[in-house]
C-alpha cells in the first residue's frame, strides 16, 4: 500500500502529538502506565493508545502521559497510576474502554472511580 507525501505528513504529526503527551513538564496530571512484560501481555498497550487517543480527542493539556516497567503485581495488570498534585491513584485489571472513562470521570470530571481501583479490587 503506497503512501503520498500527505499521508506521511499525516503520520508524522500524530506521531508527534503522541510523543509531545509523554514529554510534557509543565503537568498538572501525569498517567503513568505499567508496560512491563505482564502488563503487554495482559493488554497494557491498547489501554495506553486509549489514553492518548481520548486526551488528545478532549483537547486536554497539562498532562503527561509516560510508561514504566513491571510495578510487581502482575496479577492486576493492565495497571496505571494517575498522579494529580500529590494524590495518586492505582487503577487495575484495565481495558481500553475503563481506561477512557478513567480520563473522563478522574482527569476531566475529578471523579476517582473507586471500583476500578487497587483498593476495592484487593478488599
Amino acid at each position: 500500500m503506497k503512501k503520498s507525501i500527505a499521508d506521511l505528513a499525516k503520520i508524522r504529526q500524530e506521531t508527534l502529538r503522541k510523543i509531545q503527551l509523554r514529554d510534557k513538564e509543565d503537568t498538572n496530571c501525569r498517567i503513568v502506565v505499567g508496560m512491563g512484560t505482564c502488563g503487554i501481555s495482559a493488554g497494557a498497550r491498547p489501554c495506553l493508545s486509549a489514553i492518548v487517543d481520548e486526551v488528545h480527542k478532549r483537547g486536554l493539556s497539562n498532562i503527561q502521559i509516560v510508561q514504566t516497567g513491571c510495578v510487581g503485581m502482575c496479577r492486576l495488570e493492565p495497571m496505571f497510576d494517575v498522579y494529580v498534585g500529590n494524590e495518586k491513584v492505582t487503577y487495575v485489571n484495565m481495558t481500553p474502554e475503563k481506561s477512557r472513562q478513567v480520563v473522563v470521570e478522574h482527569i476531566v470530571n475529578k471523579r476517582v472511580i473507586q471500583e476500578y481501583t487497587i483498593g476495592e479490587v484487593e478488599k
